[in-house]
């Protein structure tokens, strides 16, 4: 029964370094196990319901269980029991031909790790053996807990529950001759906007429907039984008809039952072998069903219902995750492993199987693994305004620039909450036209359009990051205030980009109508908190606030983030008309530097003024000329890149994929914030002046954002948070006296 016999030693293939246990060869492997099923030059078997593709299927399953164990028990740590209770569907994607296959559920990492694995993915990154693979496994540099694009072959990051739809509808909208089946939790499916995202992006693109969401119906989310598991069949098919799906392919393991489990989810790893191949048959079946309609323009979905922990060491939820316990010694790991253990011979057929389908491994074959062409968007139009000339807004002078990009580039998306025309970028409406089927001349809306607008800050977030990911250019446009809904999947693709094997375009985002513009709508439109969020990234090495201080700048960084890779720029701007205070040139010198001067003026004693937006600048300059009065010399510096300003040390710059280790040296930094007193000032978060404070040897303070309240105008705002110029002044004479 196991590998130590000579004859194992004989027949045993190399990659099968690190199996326990292998088993007996299964009965039928004679007749079904002579050739792969995949026959040598071709991507998928021929026929869904010949027997030796629902053999094999069966074999590629107990492979993926078998290897999700040992992973797992290597480390005594990990979760098998959600993937396991989907292997029939997956094994079946990969049976007829897919490789893109994306999931939501992080959660399932052992398990595509071991897919990746036996397509040989994974010796891109050394991996050759399954004790290899059981080594490598939650190590650093190695195979993560959750997934991550630093694995080959795998197409997207899962964690975060709720966002792989995302990916998977980014991809197909770029590729649209592929599928992209993505598999969705039973538990995940209680997350918000799963099924929302997937309408509004259906009503916009009715003929992209080459994403398939494999929904994991196993009863049990991670700690307790799912919330949908009460449901009945009839009504879970309703559910998803009810949300615009067109095509319903449901595959019950109950149907085959024939040893009498209790309760309406069972395992098929406890039929006997006869029904196992029924079961198997219906799934590969089903799939072949539910992928060719997907292909065929009809919104599909594929369900897998099967108990959680079917064919590992516990069932359930007690099967989601190992404990400390549950080392390769442990008579339920060890159990599991005998049980689904495989003889050399299968394991042959199941490593060709893999190698075949698709084309290829999926590091080879996945989308993903290659970069998408991009259109050449030449010289932007940007147009250089007089400083002290007519204020601008700047929003509106950026949107001139992002029409041009969207007329060159075909691919680009510019997603908002229902909101250009309200953060002063009408213009980018008017130019790239609202995705809707209603025409509508009025609204800017054709079905053909470029601006995707549903009212979820989540899916305009998710498909303009998902999109960046996966290749293209994108904007992801918000208030300031509404944003924060949509960051977490922002923040999920930004650090994988950070660990992304590729170059992509980085997720460029247009944050607008800051807290100082939305005094009348009281707090609720006054949440400027996001800002400490991106603080806080900025020391991941690939996030880069931007804060133009007038339209003149703002223009000079979009231009900068279009050129940029594997970042996460965000620029937050205000929508009403403003001074100019830059020139061009000004402005590329503040985006390397990180700040530039505005304003300088001698005196006996120099107060700097470190300021962080543009509205709050008003009440600075106001300040300026009090001080200049008494002879007090003041320096006022707009800092627009703040990330330039930390220490080399403070960030994790040269640990991303693309690094960027620009930073203001301290000669530069000195000659912009040295002086007597230092006030940094941020119509924001104050963690957005950390590295300026760091740096600094002068007395200094912060004014920065308290609260969202009711007020009739910016300055009334300002003044309660206490932005104003006579507590400048007063603060700036106590840290100089």
């Amino acid at each position: 029964m196991t590998a130590s016999t000579e004859a194992a030693k004989i027949v045993t293939p190399e990659f099968c370094q690190g199996i326990q246990y292998f088993g007996e060869t299964l009965p039928g492997f004679e007749q079904y196990g002579k050739q792969a099923a995949i026959a040598p030059n071709k991507t998928a078997i021929t026929d869904p319901s010949d027997p030796t593709a629902v053999f094999q299927t069966l074999l590629y399953a107990d492979a993926l269980r078998y290897l999700t164990v040992q992973v797992t028990g290597s480390k005594a740590s990990g979760h098998p029991g959600g993937f396991a209770s989907q292997v029939e569907a997956y094994a079946a994607l990969v049976m007829l031909g897919y490789k893109n296959i994306i999931t939501e559920v992080g959660h399932h990492a052992p398990g595509f790790y071991s897919a990746m694995f036996l397509d040989r993915s994974l010796e891109d990154m050394g991996i050759t053996t399954v004790q290899q693979l059981r080594d490598r496994f939650r190590e650093h540099h190695g195979l993560l807990g959750h997934l991550s694009g630093f694995i080959p072959g795998i197409l997207a990051p899962a964690g975060p529950l709720g966002q792989g739809q995302h990916f998977a509808m980014s991809a197909a909208r770029l590729h649209p001759d592929q599928l992209f089946p993505v598999t969705i939790g039973d538990g995940g499916l209680g997350e918000p906007y799963i099924m929302s995202s997937m309408a509004h992006f259906h009503t916009a693109y009715p003929g992209v429907t080459n994403f398939l969401p494999v929904l994991v119906w196993n009863g049990y989310s991670q700690e307790h039984h799912s919330m949908v598991s009460t449901q009945s069949n009839e009504r879970m098919m309703a559910y998803w008809h009810g949300n615009g799906f067109e095509e319903v392919v449901l595959v019950d393991a109950k149907d085959f039952d024939d040893k009498n489990q209790p309760g309406d989810y069972v395992d098929s790893t406890a039929f006997s072998f006869e029904q196992r191949l029924a079961f198997t048959k219906a799934v590969l079946v089903a799939t072949d069903e539910a992928t060719r309609s997907a292909l065929s323009g009809k919104l599909t979905v594929l369900i897998i219902k099967q108990l959680k922990g079917a064919g590992v060491h516990a069932r359930g939820a007690k099967s989601h995750n190992l404990y400390a316990m549950h080392t390769l010694d442990n008579p339920d790991i060890v159990n599991a492993l005998k049980t689904r253990a495989l003889a050399p011979a299968a394991w042959e057929i199941v490593r060709t199987n893999c190698e075949r389908a698709g084309g290829g491994s999926a590091s080879r074959v996945a989308v993903t693994e290659s970069v998408l062409p991009l259109a050449e968007l030449g010289e932007l139009p940007l147009e250089e305004y007089a400083v002290g000339g007519d204020p601008k807004v700047s929003t509106t002078a950026m949107g001139k620039l992002v029409a041009k990009v969207g007329e060159c580039d075909r691919n680009y998306i510019v997603t908002n909450a229902d909101g250009n025309e309200a953060s002063g970028i009408a213009n980018i409406n008017q130019a790239l036209k609202i995705i809707h089927p209603t025409e509508d001349p009025v609204y800017n809306q054709t079905p053909g359009g470029q601006v995707y607008e549903p009212l979820s800050e989540d899916a305009c977030a998710g498909l303009a990051a998902g999109s960046a990911l996966m290749g293209s250019r994108t904007l992801w446009c918000s208030y300031e205030s509404f944003a924060i809904n949509g960051l977490p999947i922002w923040q999920t693709v930004t650090q994988a980009m950070a660990e992304l094997r590729r170059p992509t375009p980085s997720t460029v985002t247009l944050f607008t109508a800051g807290a100082l513009e939305q005094g009348r709508n009281g707090w609720t439109h006054q949440r400027p908190e996001i800002e400490a969020y991106f603080a806080a990234m900025m020391r991941n090495g690939n996030v880069f606030p931007l804060f133009p201080p007038d339209a003149n700048s703002i223009q000079v960084c979009y231009d900068w983030a279009l050129t940029t890779k594997n970042k996460g720029v965000v620029i937050t701007a205000s929508k009403s008309p403003l001074p100019i205070r830059t020139t061009f040139e000004q402005s590329r010198k503040a985006i390397q530097d990180g700040a530039v001067v505005l304003q300088e003026i001698k005196g006996s004693k120099t107060v700097v003024f470190a300021v962080i937006g543009d509205m709050v600048l008003m009440p600075v300059f106001e300040a300026a000329t009090y001080l200049e009065a008494q002879e007090i010399g003041v320096r006022i510096v707009s800092v627009v890149n703040p990330r330039r300003l930390y220490r080399p040390s403070d960030v994790a710059w040269d640990s991303c994929s693309e690094p960027d280790g620009e930073f203001l040296n301290d000669a530069g930094f000195e000659a912009l914030f040295g002086g007597d007193a230092l006030v940094g000032v941020a119509s924001g978060a104050s963690g957005m002046l950390e590295p300026i404070m760091l740096r600094s040897h002068c007395k200094r303070d912060t004014f920065a954002w308290k609260r969202g309240e009711t007020t009739a105008s910016p300055a009334q705002l300002m003044a309660i948070n206490g932005m104003t110029a006579e507590n400048l002044v007063k603060r700036a004479l106590e840290l100089v006296g």
